[in-house]
This record gives C-alpha cells, structure tokens and sequence, in this order.
C-alpha cells in the first residue's frame, strides 16, 4: 500500500494571502526582510520542499516493492533449491538435514488426544 502523500493546509492560505498583498502593493515592503518578494520566495521554497519529499515518498514505495519482489523470488529459489536437494540425495538424508530441512523420520508428528467418557458427555 503506497504511503499517503503530504498535504499542506499553509501552502494555499499563504498563496492566497501573497495575491491580497500584490493587489495592495506589487512592491510591498515592510523592512526587517518581510516583504512580498521574500514572502513569494518561502511560498516557492515550501512548494519545493513539499515536491520532493512527495517524491522521495513515490520512490521508497518503489523501492520496497521492488525489496518485497526480490525477497519473494528468493523464497521461492531457496524452497526450489531445498527440493532438489530433497531429490538428489533423500529427505531422510544427512544432506537434507544440512540444507536447511527437517529429516522425515525427526518430524514430530501430531498425536491425537484420547478423548475420555466424560469428555465426551460435555460435547
């Protein structure tokens, strides 16, 4: 599932804002560095930053399906590897055992639970 891309609920408020303000005065400025040119700058520079964390969110998605692609492909390799061993030299082989699979005659079977007389009156 792709991560949600971010919004910015500031963005639009302060594009808006920037409008009212050019409408007053293209020029406006009120000294100590607030002024419309500076103003439109930071609106760019959060455009931006916002772009490219968007981005780089598209691409770590891509990124993971491409691990969990990979990580698949390998499973399916190691279970088919595991069978071959199985084929060339037994399941109740020592070479088995070494690959990574469990020998048939130590695989714990289930046990069936011997069900009592008064068991059996509560069912």
């Amino acid at each position: 599932m792709p991560r949600p891309k971010k919004k910015s609920t500031v963005l639009p408020n302060a594009t808006k804002r920037l409008s009212g303000m050019r409408s007053i005065d293209p020029k406006l400025d009120f000294g100590s560095g607030f002024s419309n040119t500076a103003f439109a700058a930071l609106i760019t520079k959060v455009n931006a930053d916002l772009d490219t964390y968007n981005t780089l969110l598209s691409k770590l998605d891509e990124a993971y399906n491409a691990f969990e692609a990979s990580e698949k492909a390998l499973a399916t390799f190691s279970g088919k590897m595991l069978a071959n061993v199985a084929i060339r030299y037994d399941k109740d082989s020592s070479e088995y055992e070494m690959a990574g699979g469990v020998r048939s005659r130590d695989r714990k079977r289930p046990t069936r639970k011997k069900t009592t007389a008064t068991e059996m009156a509560t069912v």
